[in-house]
């Protein structure tokens, strides 16, 4: 039996799944979602709180606030209220219901920005918010996940270091990129420990993380309107860019297989294979790639086919093909409809 006090002591570091049934190459995910707060941001919340409170930022009556598009609201909201802190999370529409009804179950007051920033789109007009809330009341203290070097720091203690553990023969690992603080503190410690190994940051097309154009997204988790404080391109290997398509598609997918992950898992999934094809097309390799969080919370957006049909067109619908063919053998008919559907719809929204 393992007994708890606090929430944020149960958070497992060795669940993976091996996706080469479903997916034909060696590929192993790493899953972050099963703790208390259903993400892998339950780390980077801690360590931001804790060191804040170690160096006198945070106070009794303090109030936490924080820009976020979901997961690190909820992990916040839960630490906040485990430790006795009001919580102001400032998020978007593109927040998922279920995720802003979480976060107030557990005590936080939510935010939502509606309109975008001119320059910085909707996270460039949260992190505004936040910076007159935190104006107007000297009790608001913002933790900044976007600069903040704990961010990063919680990764390379915990995360990186479990992944070594377990993967002698590593040889790449696939991080989504979204305030870098993960595929930073990941490159750095395999940097500094095991140069050898490649990480390769998955990020959304329309982000402006690694300087490509802004456009819009509609999924949150990976991919930014404002590029990363944290991000130092140096310690990244390479770099792989998916369409919203493809990432409900992997969604869809590893879900008709029983594995139900969230929208940011699709892309790194669909990266990673799309990576692997193009640079080890042998299979030979050892892969890692991260799984934020699970799907639950994406129920009403890419699980919805109603959702899918509104946001991506009459062309979109949930298919049931594996993500590739394992057997060998040439796709059939259906599948290569699905593959050509697929392509239109990148092509409509790049």
């Amino acid at each position: 039996m393992r007994l708890i006090h606090d929430p944020q002591e149960y958070d497992p570091e060795d669940v993976y799944v091996d996706l080469q049934p479903i997916v034909g190459r060696r590929l192993h995910l790493k899953c972050e979602g099963f703790n208390f707060a259903g993400s892998i941001k339950l780390k980077a919340a801690m360590e931001m709180v804790v060191t804040a409170e170690r160096d006198g930022d945070l106070l009794p009556g303090s109030v936490i606030v924080e820009s976020s598009s979901g997961n690190l609201g909820v992990a916040l909201s839960m630490v906040a209220a485990n430790r006795g802190y009001a919580f102001v999370c400032v998020t978007d529409i593109r927040c998922n219901l279920a995720t802003r009804r979480m976060m107030e179950a557990l005590g936080a007051q939510v935010h939502i920005v509606t309109e975008p920033d001119r320059e910085g789109g909707l996270l460039g007009a949260r992190i505004e918010h936040v910076r007159r809330l935190c104006a107007a009341d000297d009790r608001y203290v913002w933790l900044n996940q976007y600069a903040n070097p704990s961010n990063w720091q919680a990764h390379y203690r915990t995360t990186a270091p479990a992944i070594d553990r377990h993967f002698s023969d590593l040889d790449v690992l696939f991080v989504g990129a979204g305030t870098t603080g993960t595929l930073m503190g990941c490159a750095r410690y395999f940097r500094a420990n095991r140069p050898d190994v490649k990480v390769v940051a998955v990020d959304a097309v329309g982000s402006v993380a690694f300087g490509g154009p802004s456009l819009p997204r509609r999924i949150p988790g990976v991919g930014t309107g404002v590029r990363p404080q944290l991000l130092d391109e140096a310690y990244v290997d390479d770099v792989v860019h998916i369409t919203e398509p493809e990432t409900i598609d992997a969604c869809h997918r590893l879900a008709r297989r029983g594995f139900l992950f969230g929208g940011s898992t699709g892309t790194v999934v669909a990266g990673a294979l799309s990576w692997l094809r193009d640079h080890r097309p042998d299979g030979e390799v050892g892969a890692v790639a991260i799984s934020p969080d699970l799907g639950e919370r994406y129920l009403d957006t890419i699980y919805n086919d109603s959702w899918l049909r509104e946001q991506y067109g009459d062309g979109w619908e949930m298919r049931a093909e594996p993500l590739a063919d394992t057997s060998g053998n040439e796709l059939d008919n259906e599948a290569k409809d699905h593959v050509d559907t697929v392509s239109s719809l990148n092509s409509a929204l790049r």
